[in-house]
């Protein structure tokens, strides 16, 4: 029996004063859906119960709503270029109480070090951080970033705080032929994230047999249907160019519920701190038609679940007082954060140090990211509101390349870890009418990943990302707007209302530039190449569907 458990038995009776009491309150329960009126108690960061309490603190909550507190099932913490400190401080006062993260970006960059280092930042943040250990280091195998893990590097995290199991497994071809270093990572723990965009049939059937429980990939309603009715947990996910929730949202009934959770996957933090988190996915699910009900369960029992966190996810005895206050369901909009019974409040904490340079290259010659040759070409083509791509066609005269009258830019990725590797390609969809853009942020090797309208300006562009050691970069002429990301190249050790501030810089000069929104976005998804159809790497142009480097002229 814990220390303090005689105190919770007296004080849930009655014998004893809680903590904390909320008065009056409208108190939902996830495990029926409904609400209830009166108090609820809680002491050393326990729910007591709800029912007639007396508390040292008492606080009247007449008219408003009380929810447990609000889970992201998947996110990559590094993809809000925060620190997770930072990310906390930021999502805490949407209703945020816990995340899951995979931390498969910094890992990607420096490896076992990089999951060290956001272990430890998990200690000092506002909310519950837990890790789920990036179990694709590298993405595919083609792939040369700055680490290889294999199943005795992450063996080592096992069991260790804030470790719940094995993050998203992205090597699908892996997976199906019975890859004996993915079965031993497998083998690592009884929880493991999926990754399968587009899988179905039978070779969903043997990923599923392999031991995969959960996909945040889905972009139809067929997709999704087909993986629940397997067994599959669905993650809906909203992030800022991943939106599936409106498409996704009639999957969800009161059957099948407890199977569907919410990501936020990959957001920047203007939008985290404009529009939201998890309580923006709730929004979004119920001006779509879903009751507010289904949806706060989605966010809150339905992930504790999941990932075996029964001491959350409702406010039921004996579990963790990780609650919101809020107005009205059907709005949605949090007046008060608790996590583990004390009230969350924004304020700023001292900067993180940075992390070790890990950039390690030289700007690449006009030479090397020239394109010779006429023909029919390979041409990613941007897909709005998604991370898939096309494969698109077109014929091209390399001397006119950029194009602007059809969308058809350059898109260079150079290898950050000092191999010298510099591969070209081109990308429609961006259209920019002048400048470049570049950023250390490239899914998931996170090379220097750059497109622009001119080869000067791209070049500027990734040569103010590499002065930086790391960041986002906007060009046009001589003059460039820079994010510094000092930490890996993928987070900034700056507050997140600086972050944020020097975002806004960064887009005006990518809307004078007449590009599409979120751009950095898109850029840093086009050299992952577990998602379909066509990539850039530093090696050049990948078919996803094929599997293999395929060059920029069609033969």
């Amino acid at each position: 029996m814990p220390p303090d458990k005689p105190d919770l038995l007296d004080a849930a009776r009655g014998h004893s004063p809680a903590d904390m009491v909320f008065k009056n309150a409208t108190i939902f329960n996830p495990f029926t859906g409904d609400w209830r009126e009166g108090d609820l108690a809680v002491k050393n960061g326990i729910v007591l119960g709800t029912g007639t309490y007396t508390g040292r603190s008492e606080r009247d909550c007449a008219g408003l709503f009380i929810i447990p507190g609000l889970i992201d099932a998947h996110v990559h913490i590094e993809s809000s270029l925060l620190t997770p400190q930072e990310y906390a401080r930021l999502v805490a006062p949407c209703g945020t109480t816990t995340v899951i993260a995979d931390p498969h970006e910094i890992a990607n960059v420096a490896g076992v070090a990089g999951i060290e280092f956001m272990l430890a930042a998990r200690r000092d943040a506002a909310i519950d951080i837990q890790y789920m250990l990036p179990s694709c280091v590298p993405a595919a195998p083609l792939e040369k970033g700055g680490a290889i893990l294999e199943a005795p590097d992450l063996r080592r995290f096992i069991g260790r705080e804030g470790v719940l199991g094995l993050g998203e497994m992205m090597n699908v071809p892996g997976v199906l032929s019975g890859d004996p270093g993915i079965a031993h990572k497998l083998a690592l723990s009884a929880i493991r994230d999926g990754h399968a965009p587009g899988l179905s049939g039978r070779d969903l059937n043997a990923y599923l047999l392999a031991g995969l429980q959960s996909d945040h990939e889905c972009t139809s309603l067929a997709e999704a249907e087909e993986k629940l009715r397997k067994g599959m947990y669905i993650f809906l996910r909203d992030g800022s160019t991943e939106q599936n929730i409106e498409a996704l949202i009639p999957l969800v009934t009161p059957f099948s519920v407890s199977r569907c959770c919410f990501s936020t996957d990959d957001c920047h933090p203007d939008l985290l701190m404009r529009q939201g988190h998890i309580d923006r996915c709730i929004r979004k699910a119920i001006a779509a038609g879903l009751a507010p009900e289904l949806a706060i369960r989605m966010a809150t029992l339905s992930p504790a679940g999941r990932f075996g966190l029964h001491d959350r996810g409702a406010l039921v005895p004996g579990r963790r007082a990780d609650l919101c206050i809020i107005d009205d369901p059907e709005q949605f909009a949090i007046r008060q954060v608790f996590c583990g019974g004390r009230e969350i409040r924004s304020s700023r904490q001292t900067r993180s140090a940075p992390f070790p340079p890990s950039i390690h290259c030289q700007v690449p010659s006009p030479a090397t990211i020239s394109i010779a040759g006429t023909g029919q070409t390979r041409v990613i083509g941007l897909v709005p509101g998604q991370i898939v791509t096309e494969s698109l066609r077109y014929e091209i005269d390399g001397r006119n390349i950029p194009d602007t009258k059809r969308d058809i830019l350059k898109v260079v990725v150079c290898n950050r870890y000092g191999t010298g590797k510099c591969g070209t390609g081109l990308v429609h969809g961006f259209s920019f009418r002048q400048g470049a853009i570049a950023a250390s942020i490239s899914h998931d090797a996170h090379n220097i990943i750059a497109s622009g309208v001119s080869d000067d300006e791209i070049l500027l562009a990734i040569s103010s990302v590499i002065q930086a050691q790391g960041g986002m970069a906007a060009v046009t002429g001589t003059s460039a707007e820079v994010l510094p990301l000092d930490c890996a190249g993928l987070m900034s050790t700056l507050h997140y209302e600086d972050v944020v501030s020097r975002l806004d810089r960064i887009s005006t000069v990518t809307h004078e530039m007449g590009g599409i929104d979120n751009p950095f976005m898109y850029l840093s998804f086009l050299a992952l190449t577990v998602i379909p159809a066509l990539r850039i790497t530093d090696r050049g142009v990948f078919d996803c569907g094929e599997f293999r480097d395929v060059p920029l002229f069609v033969e």
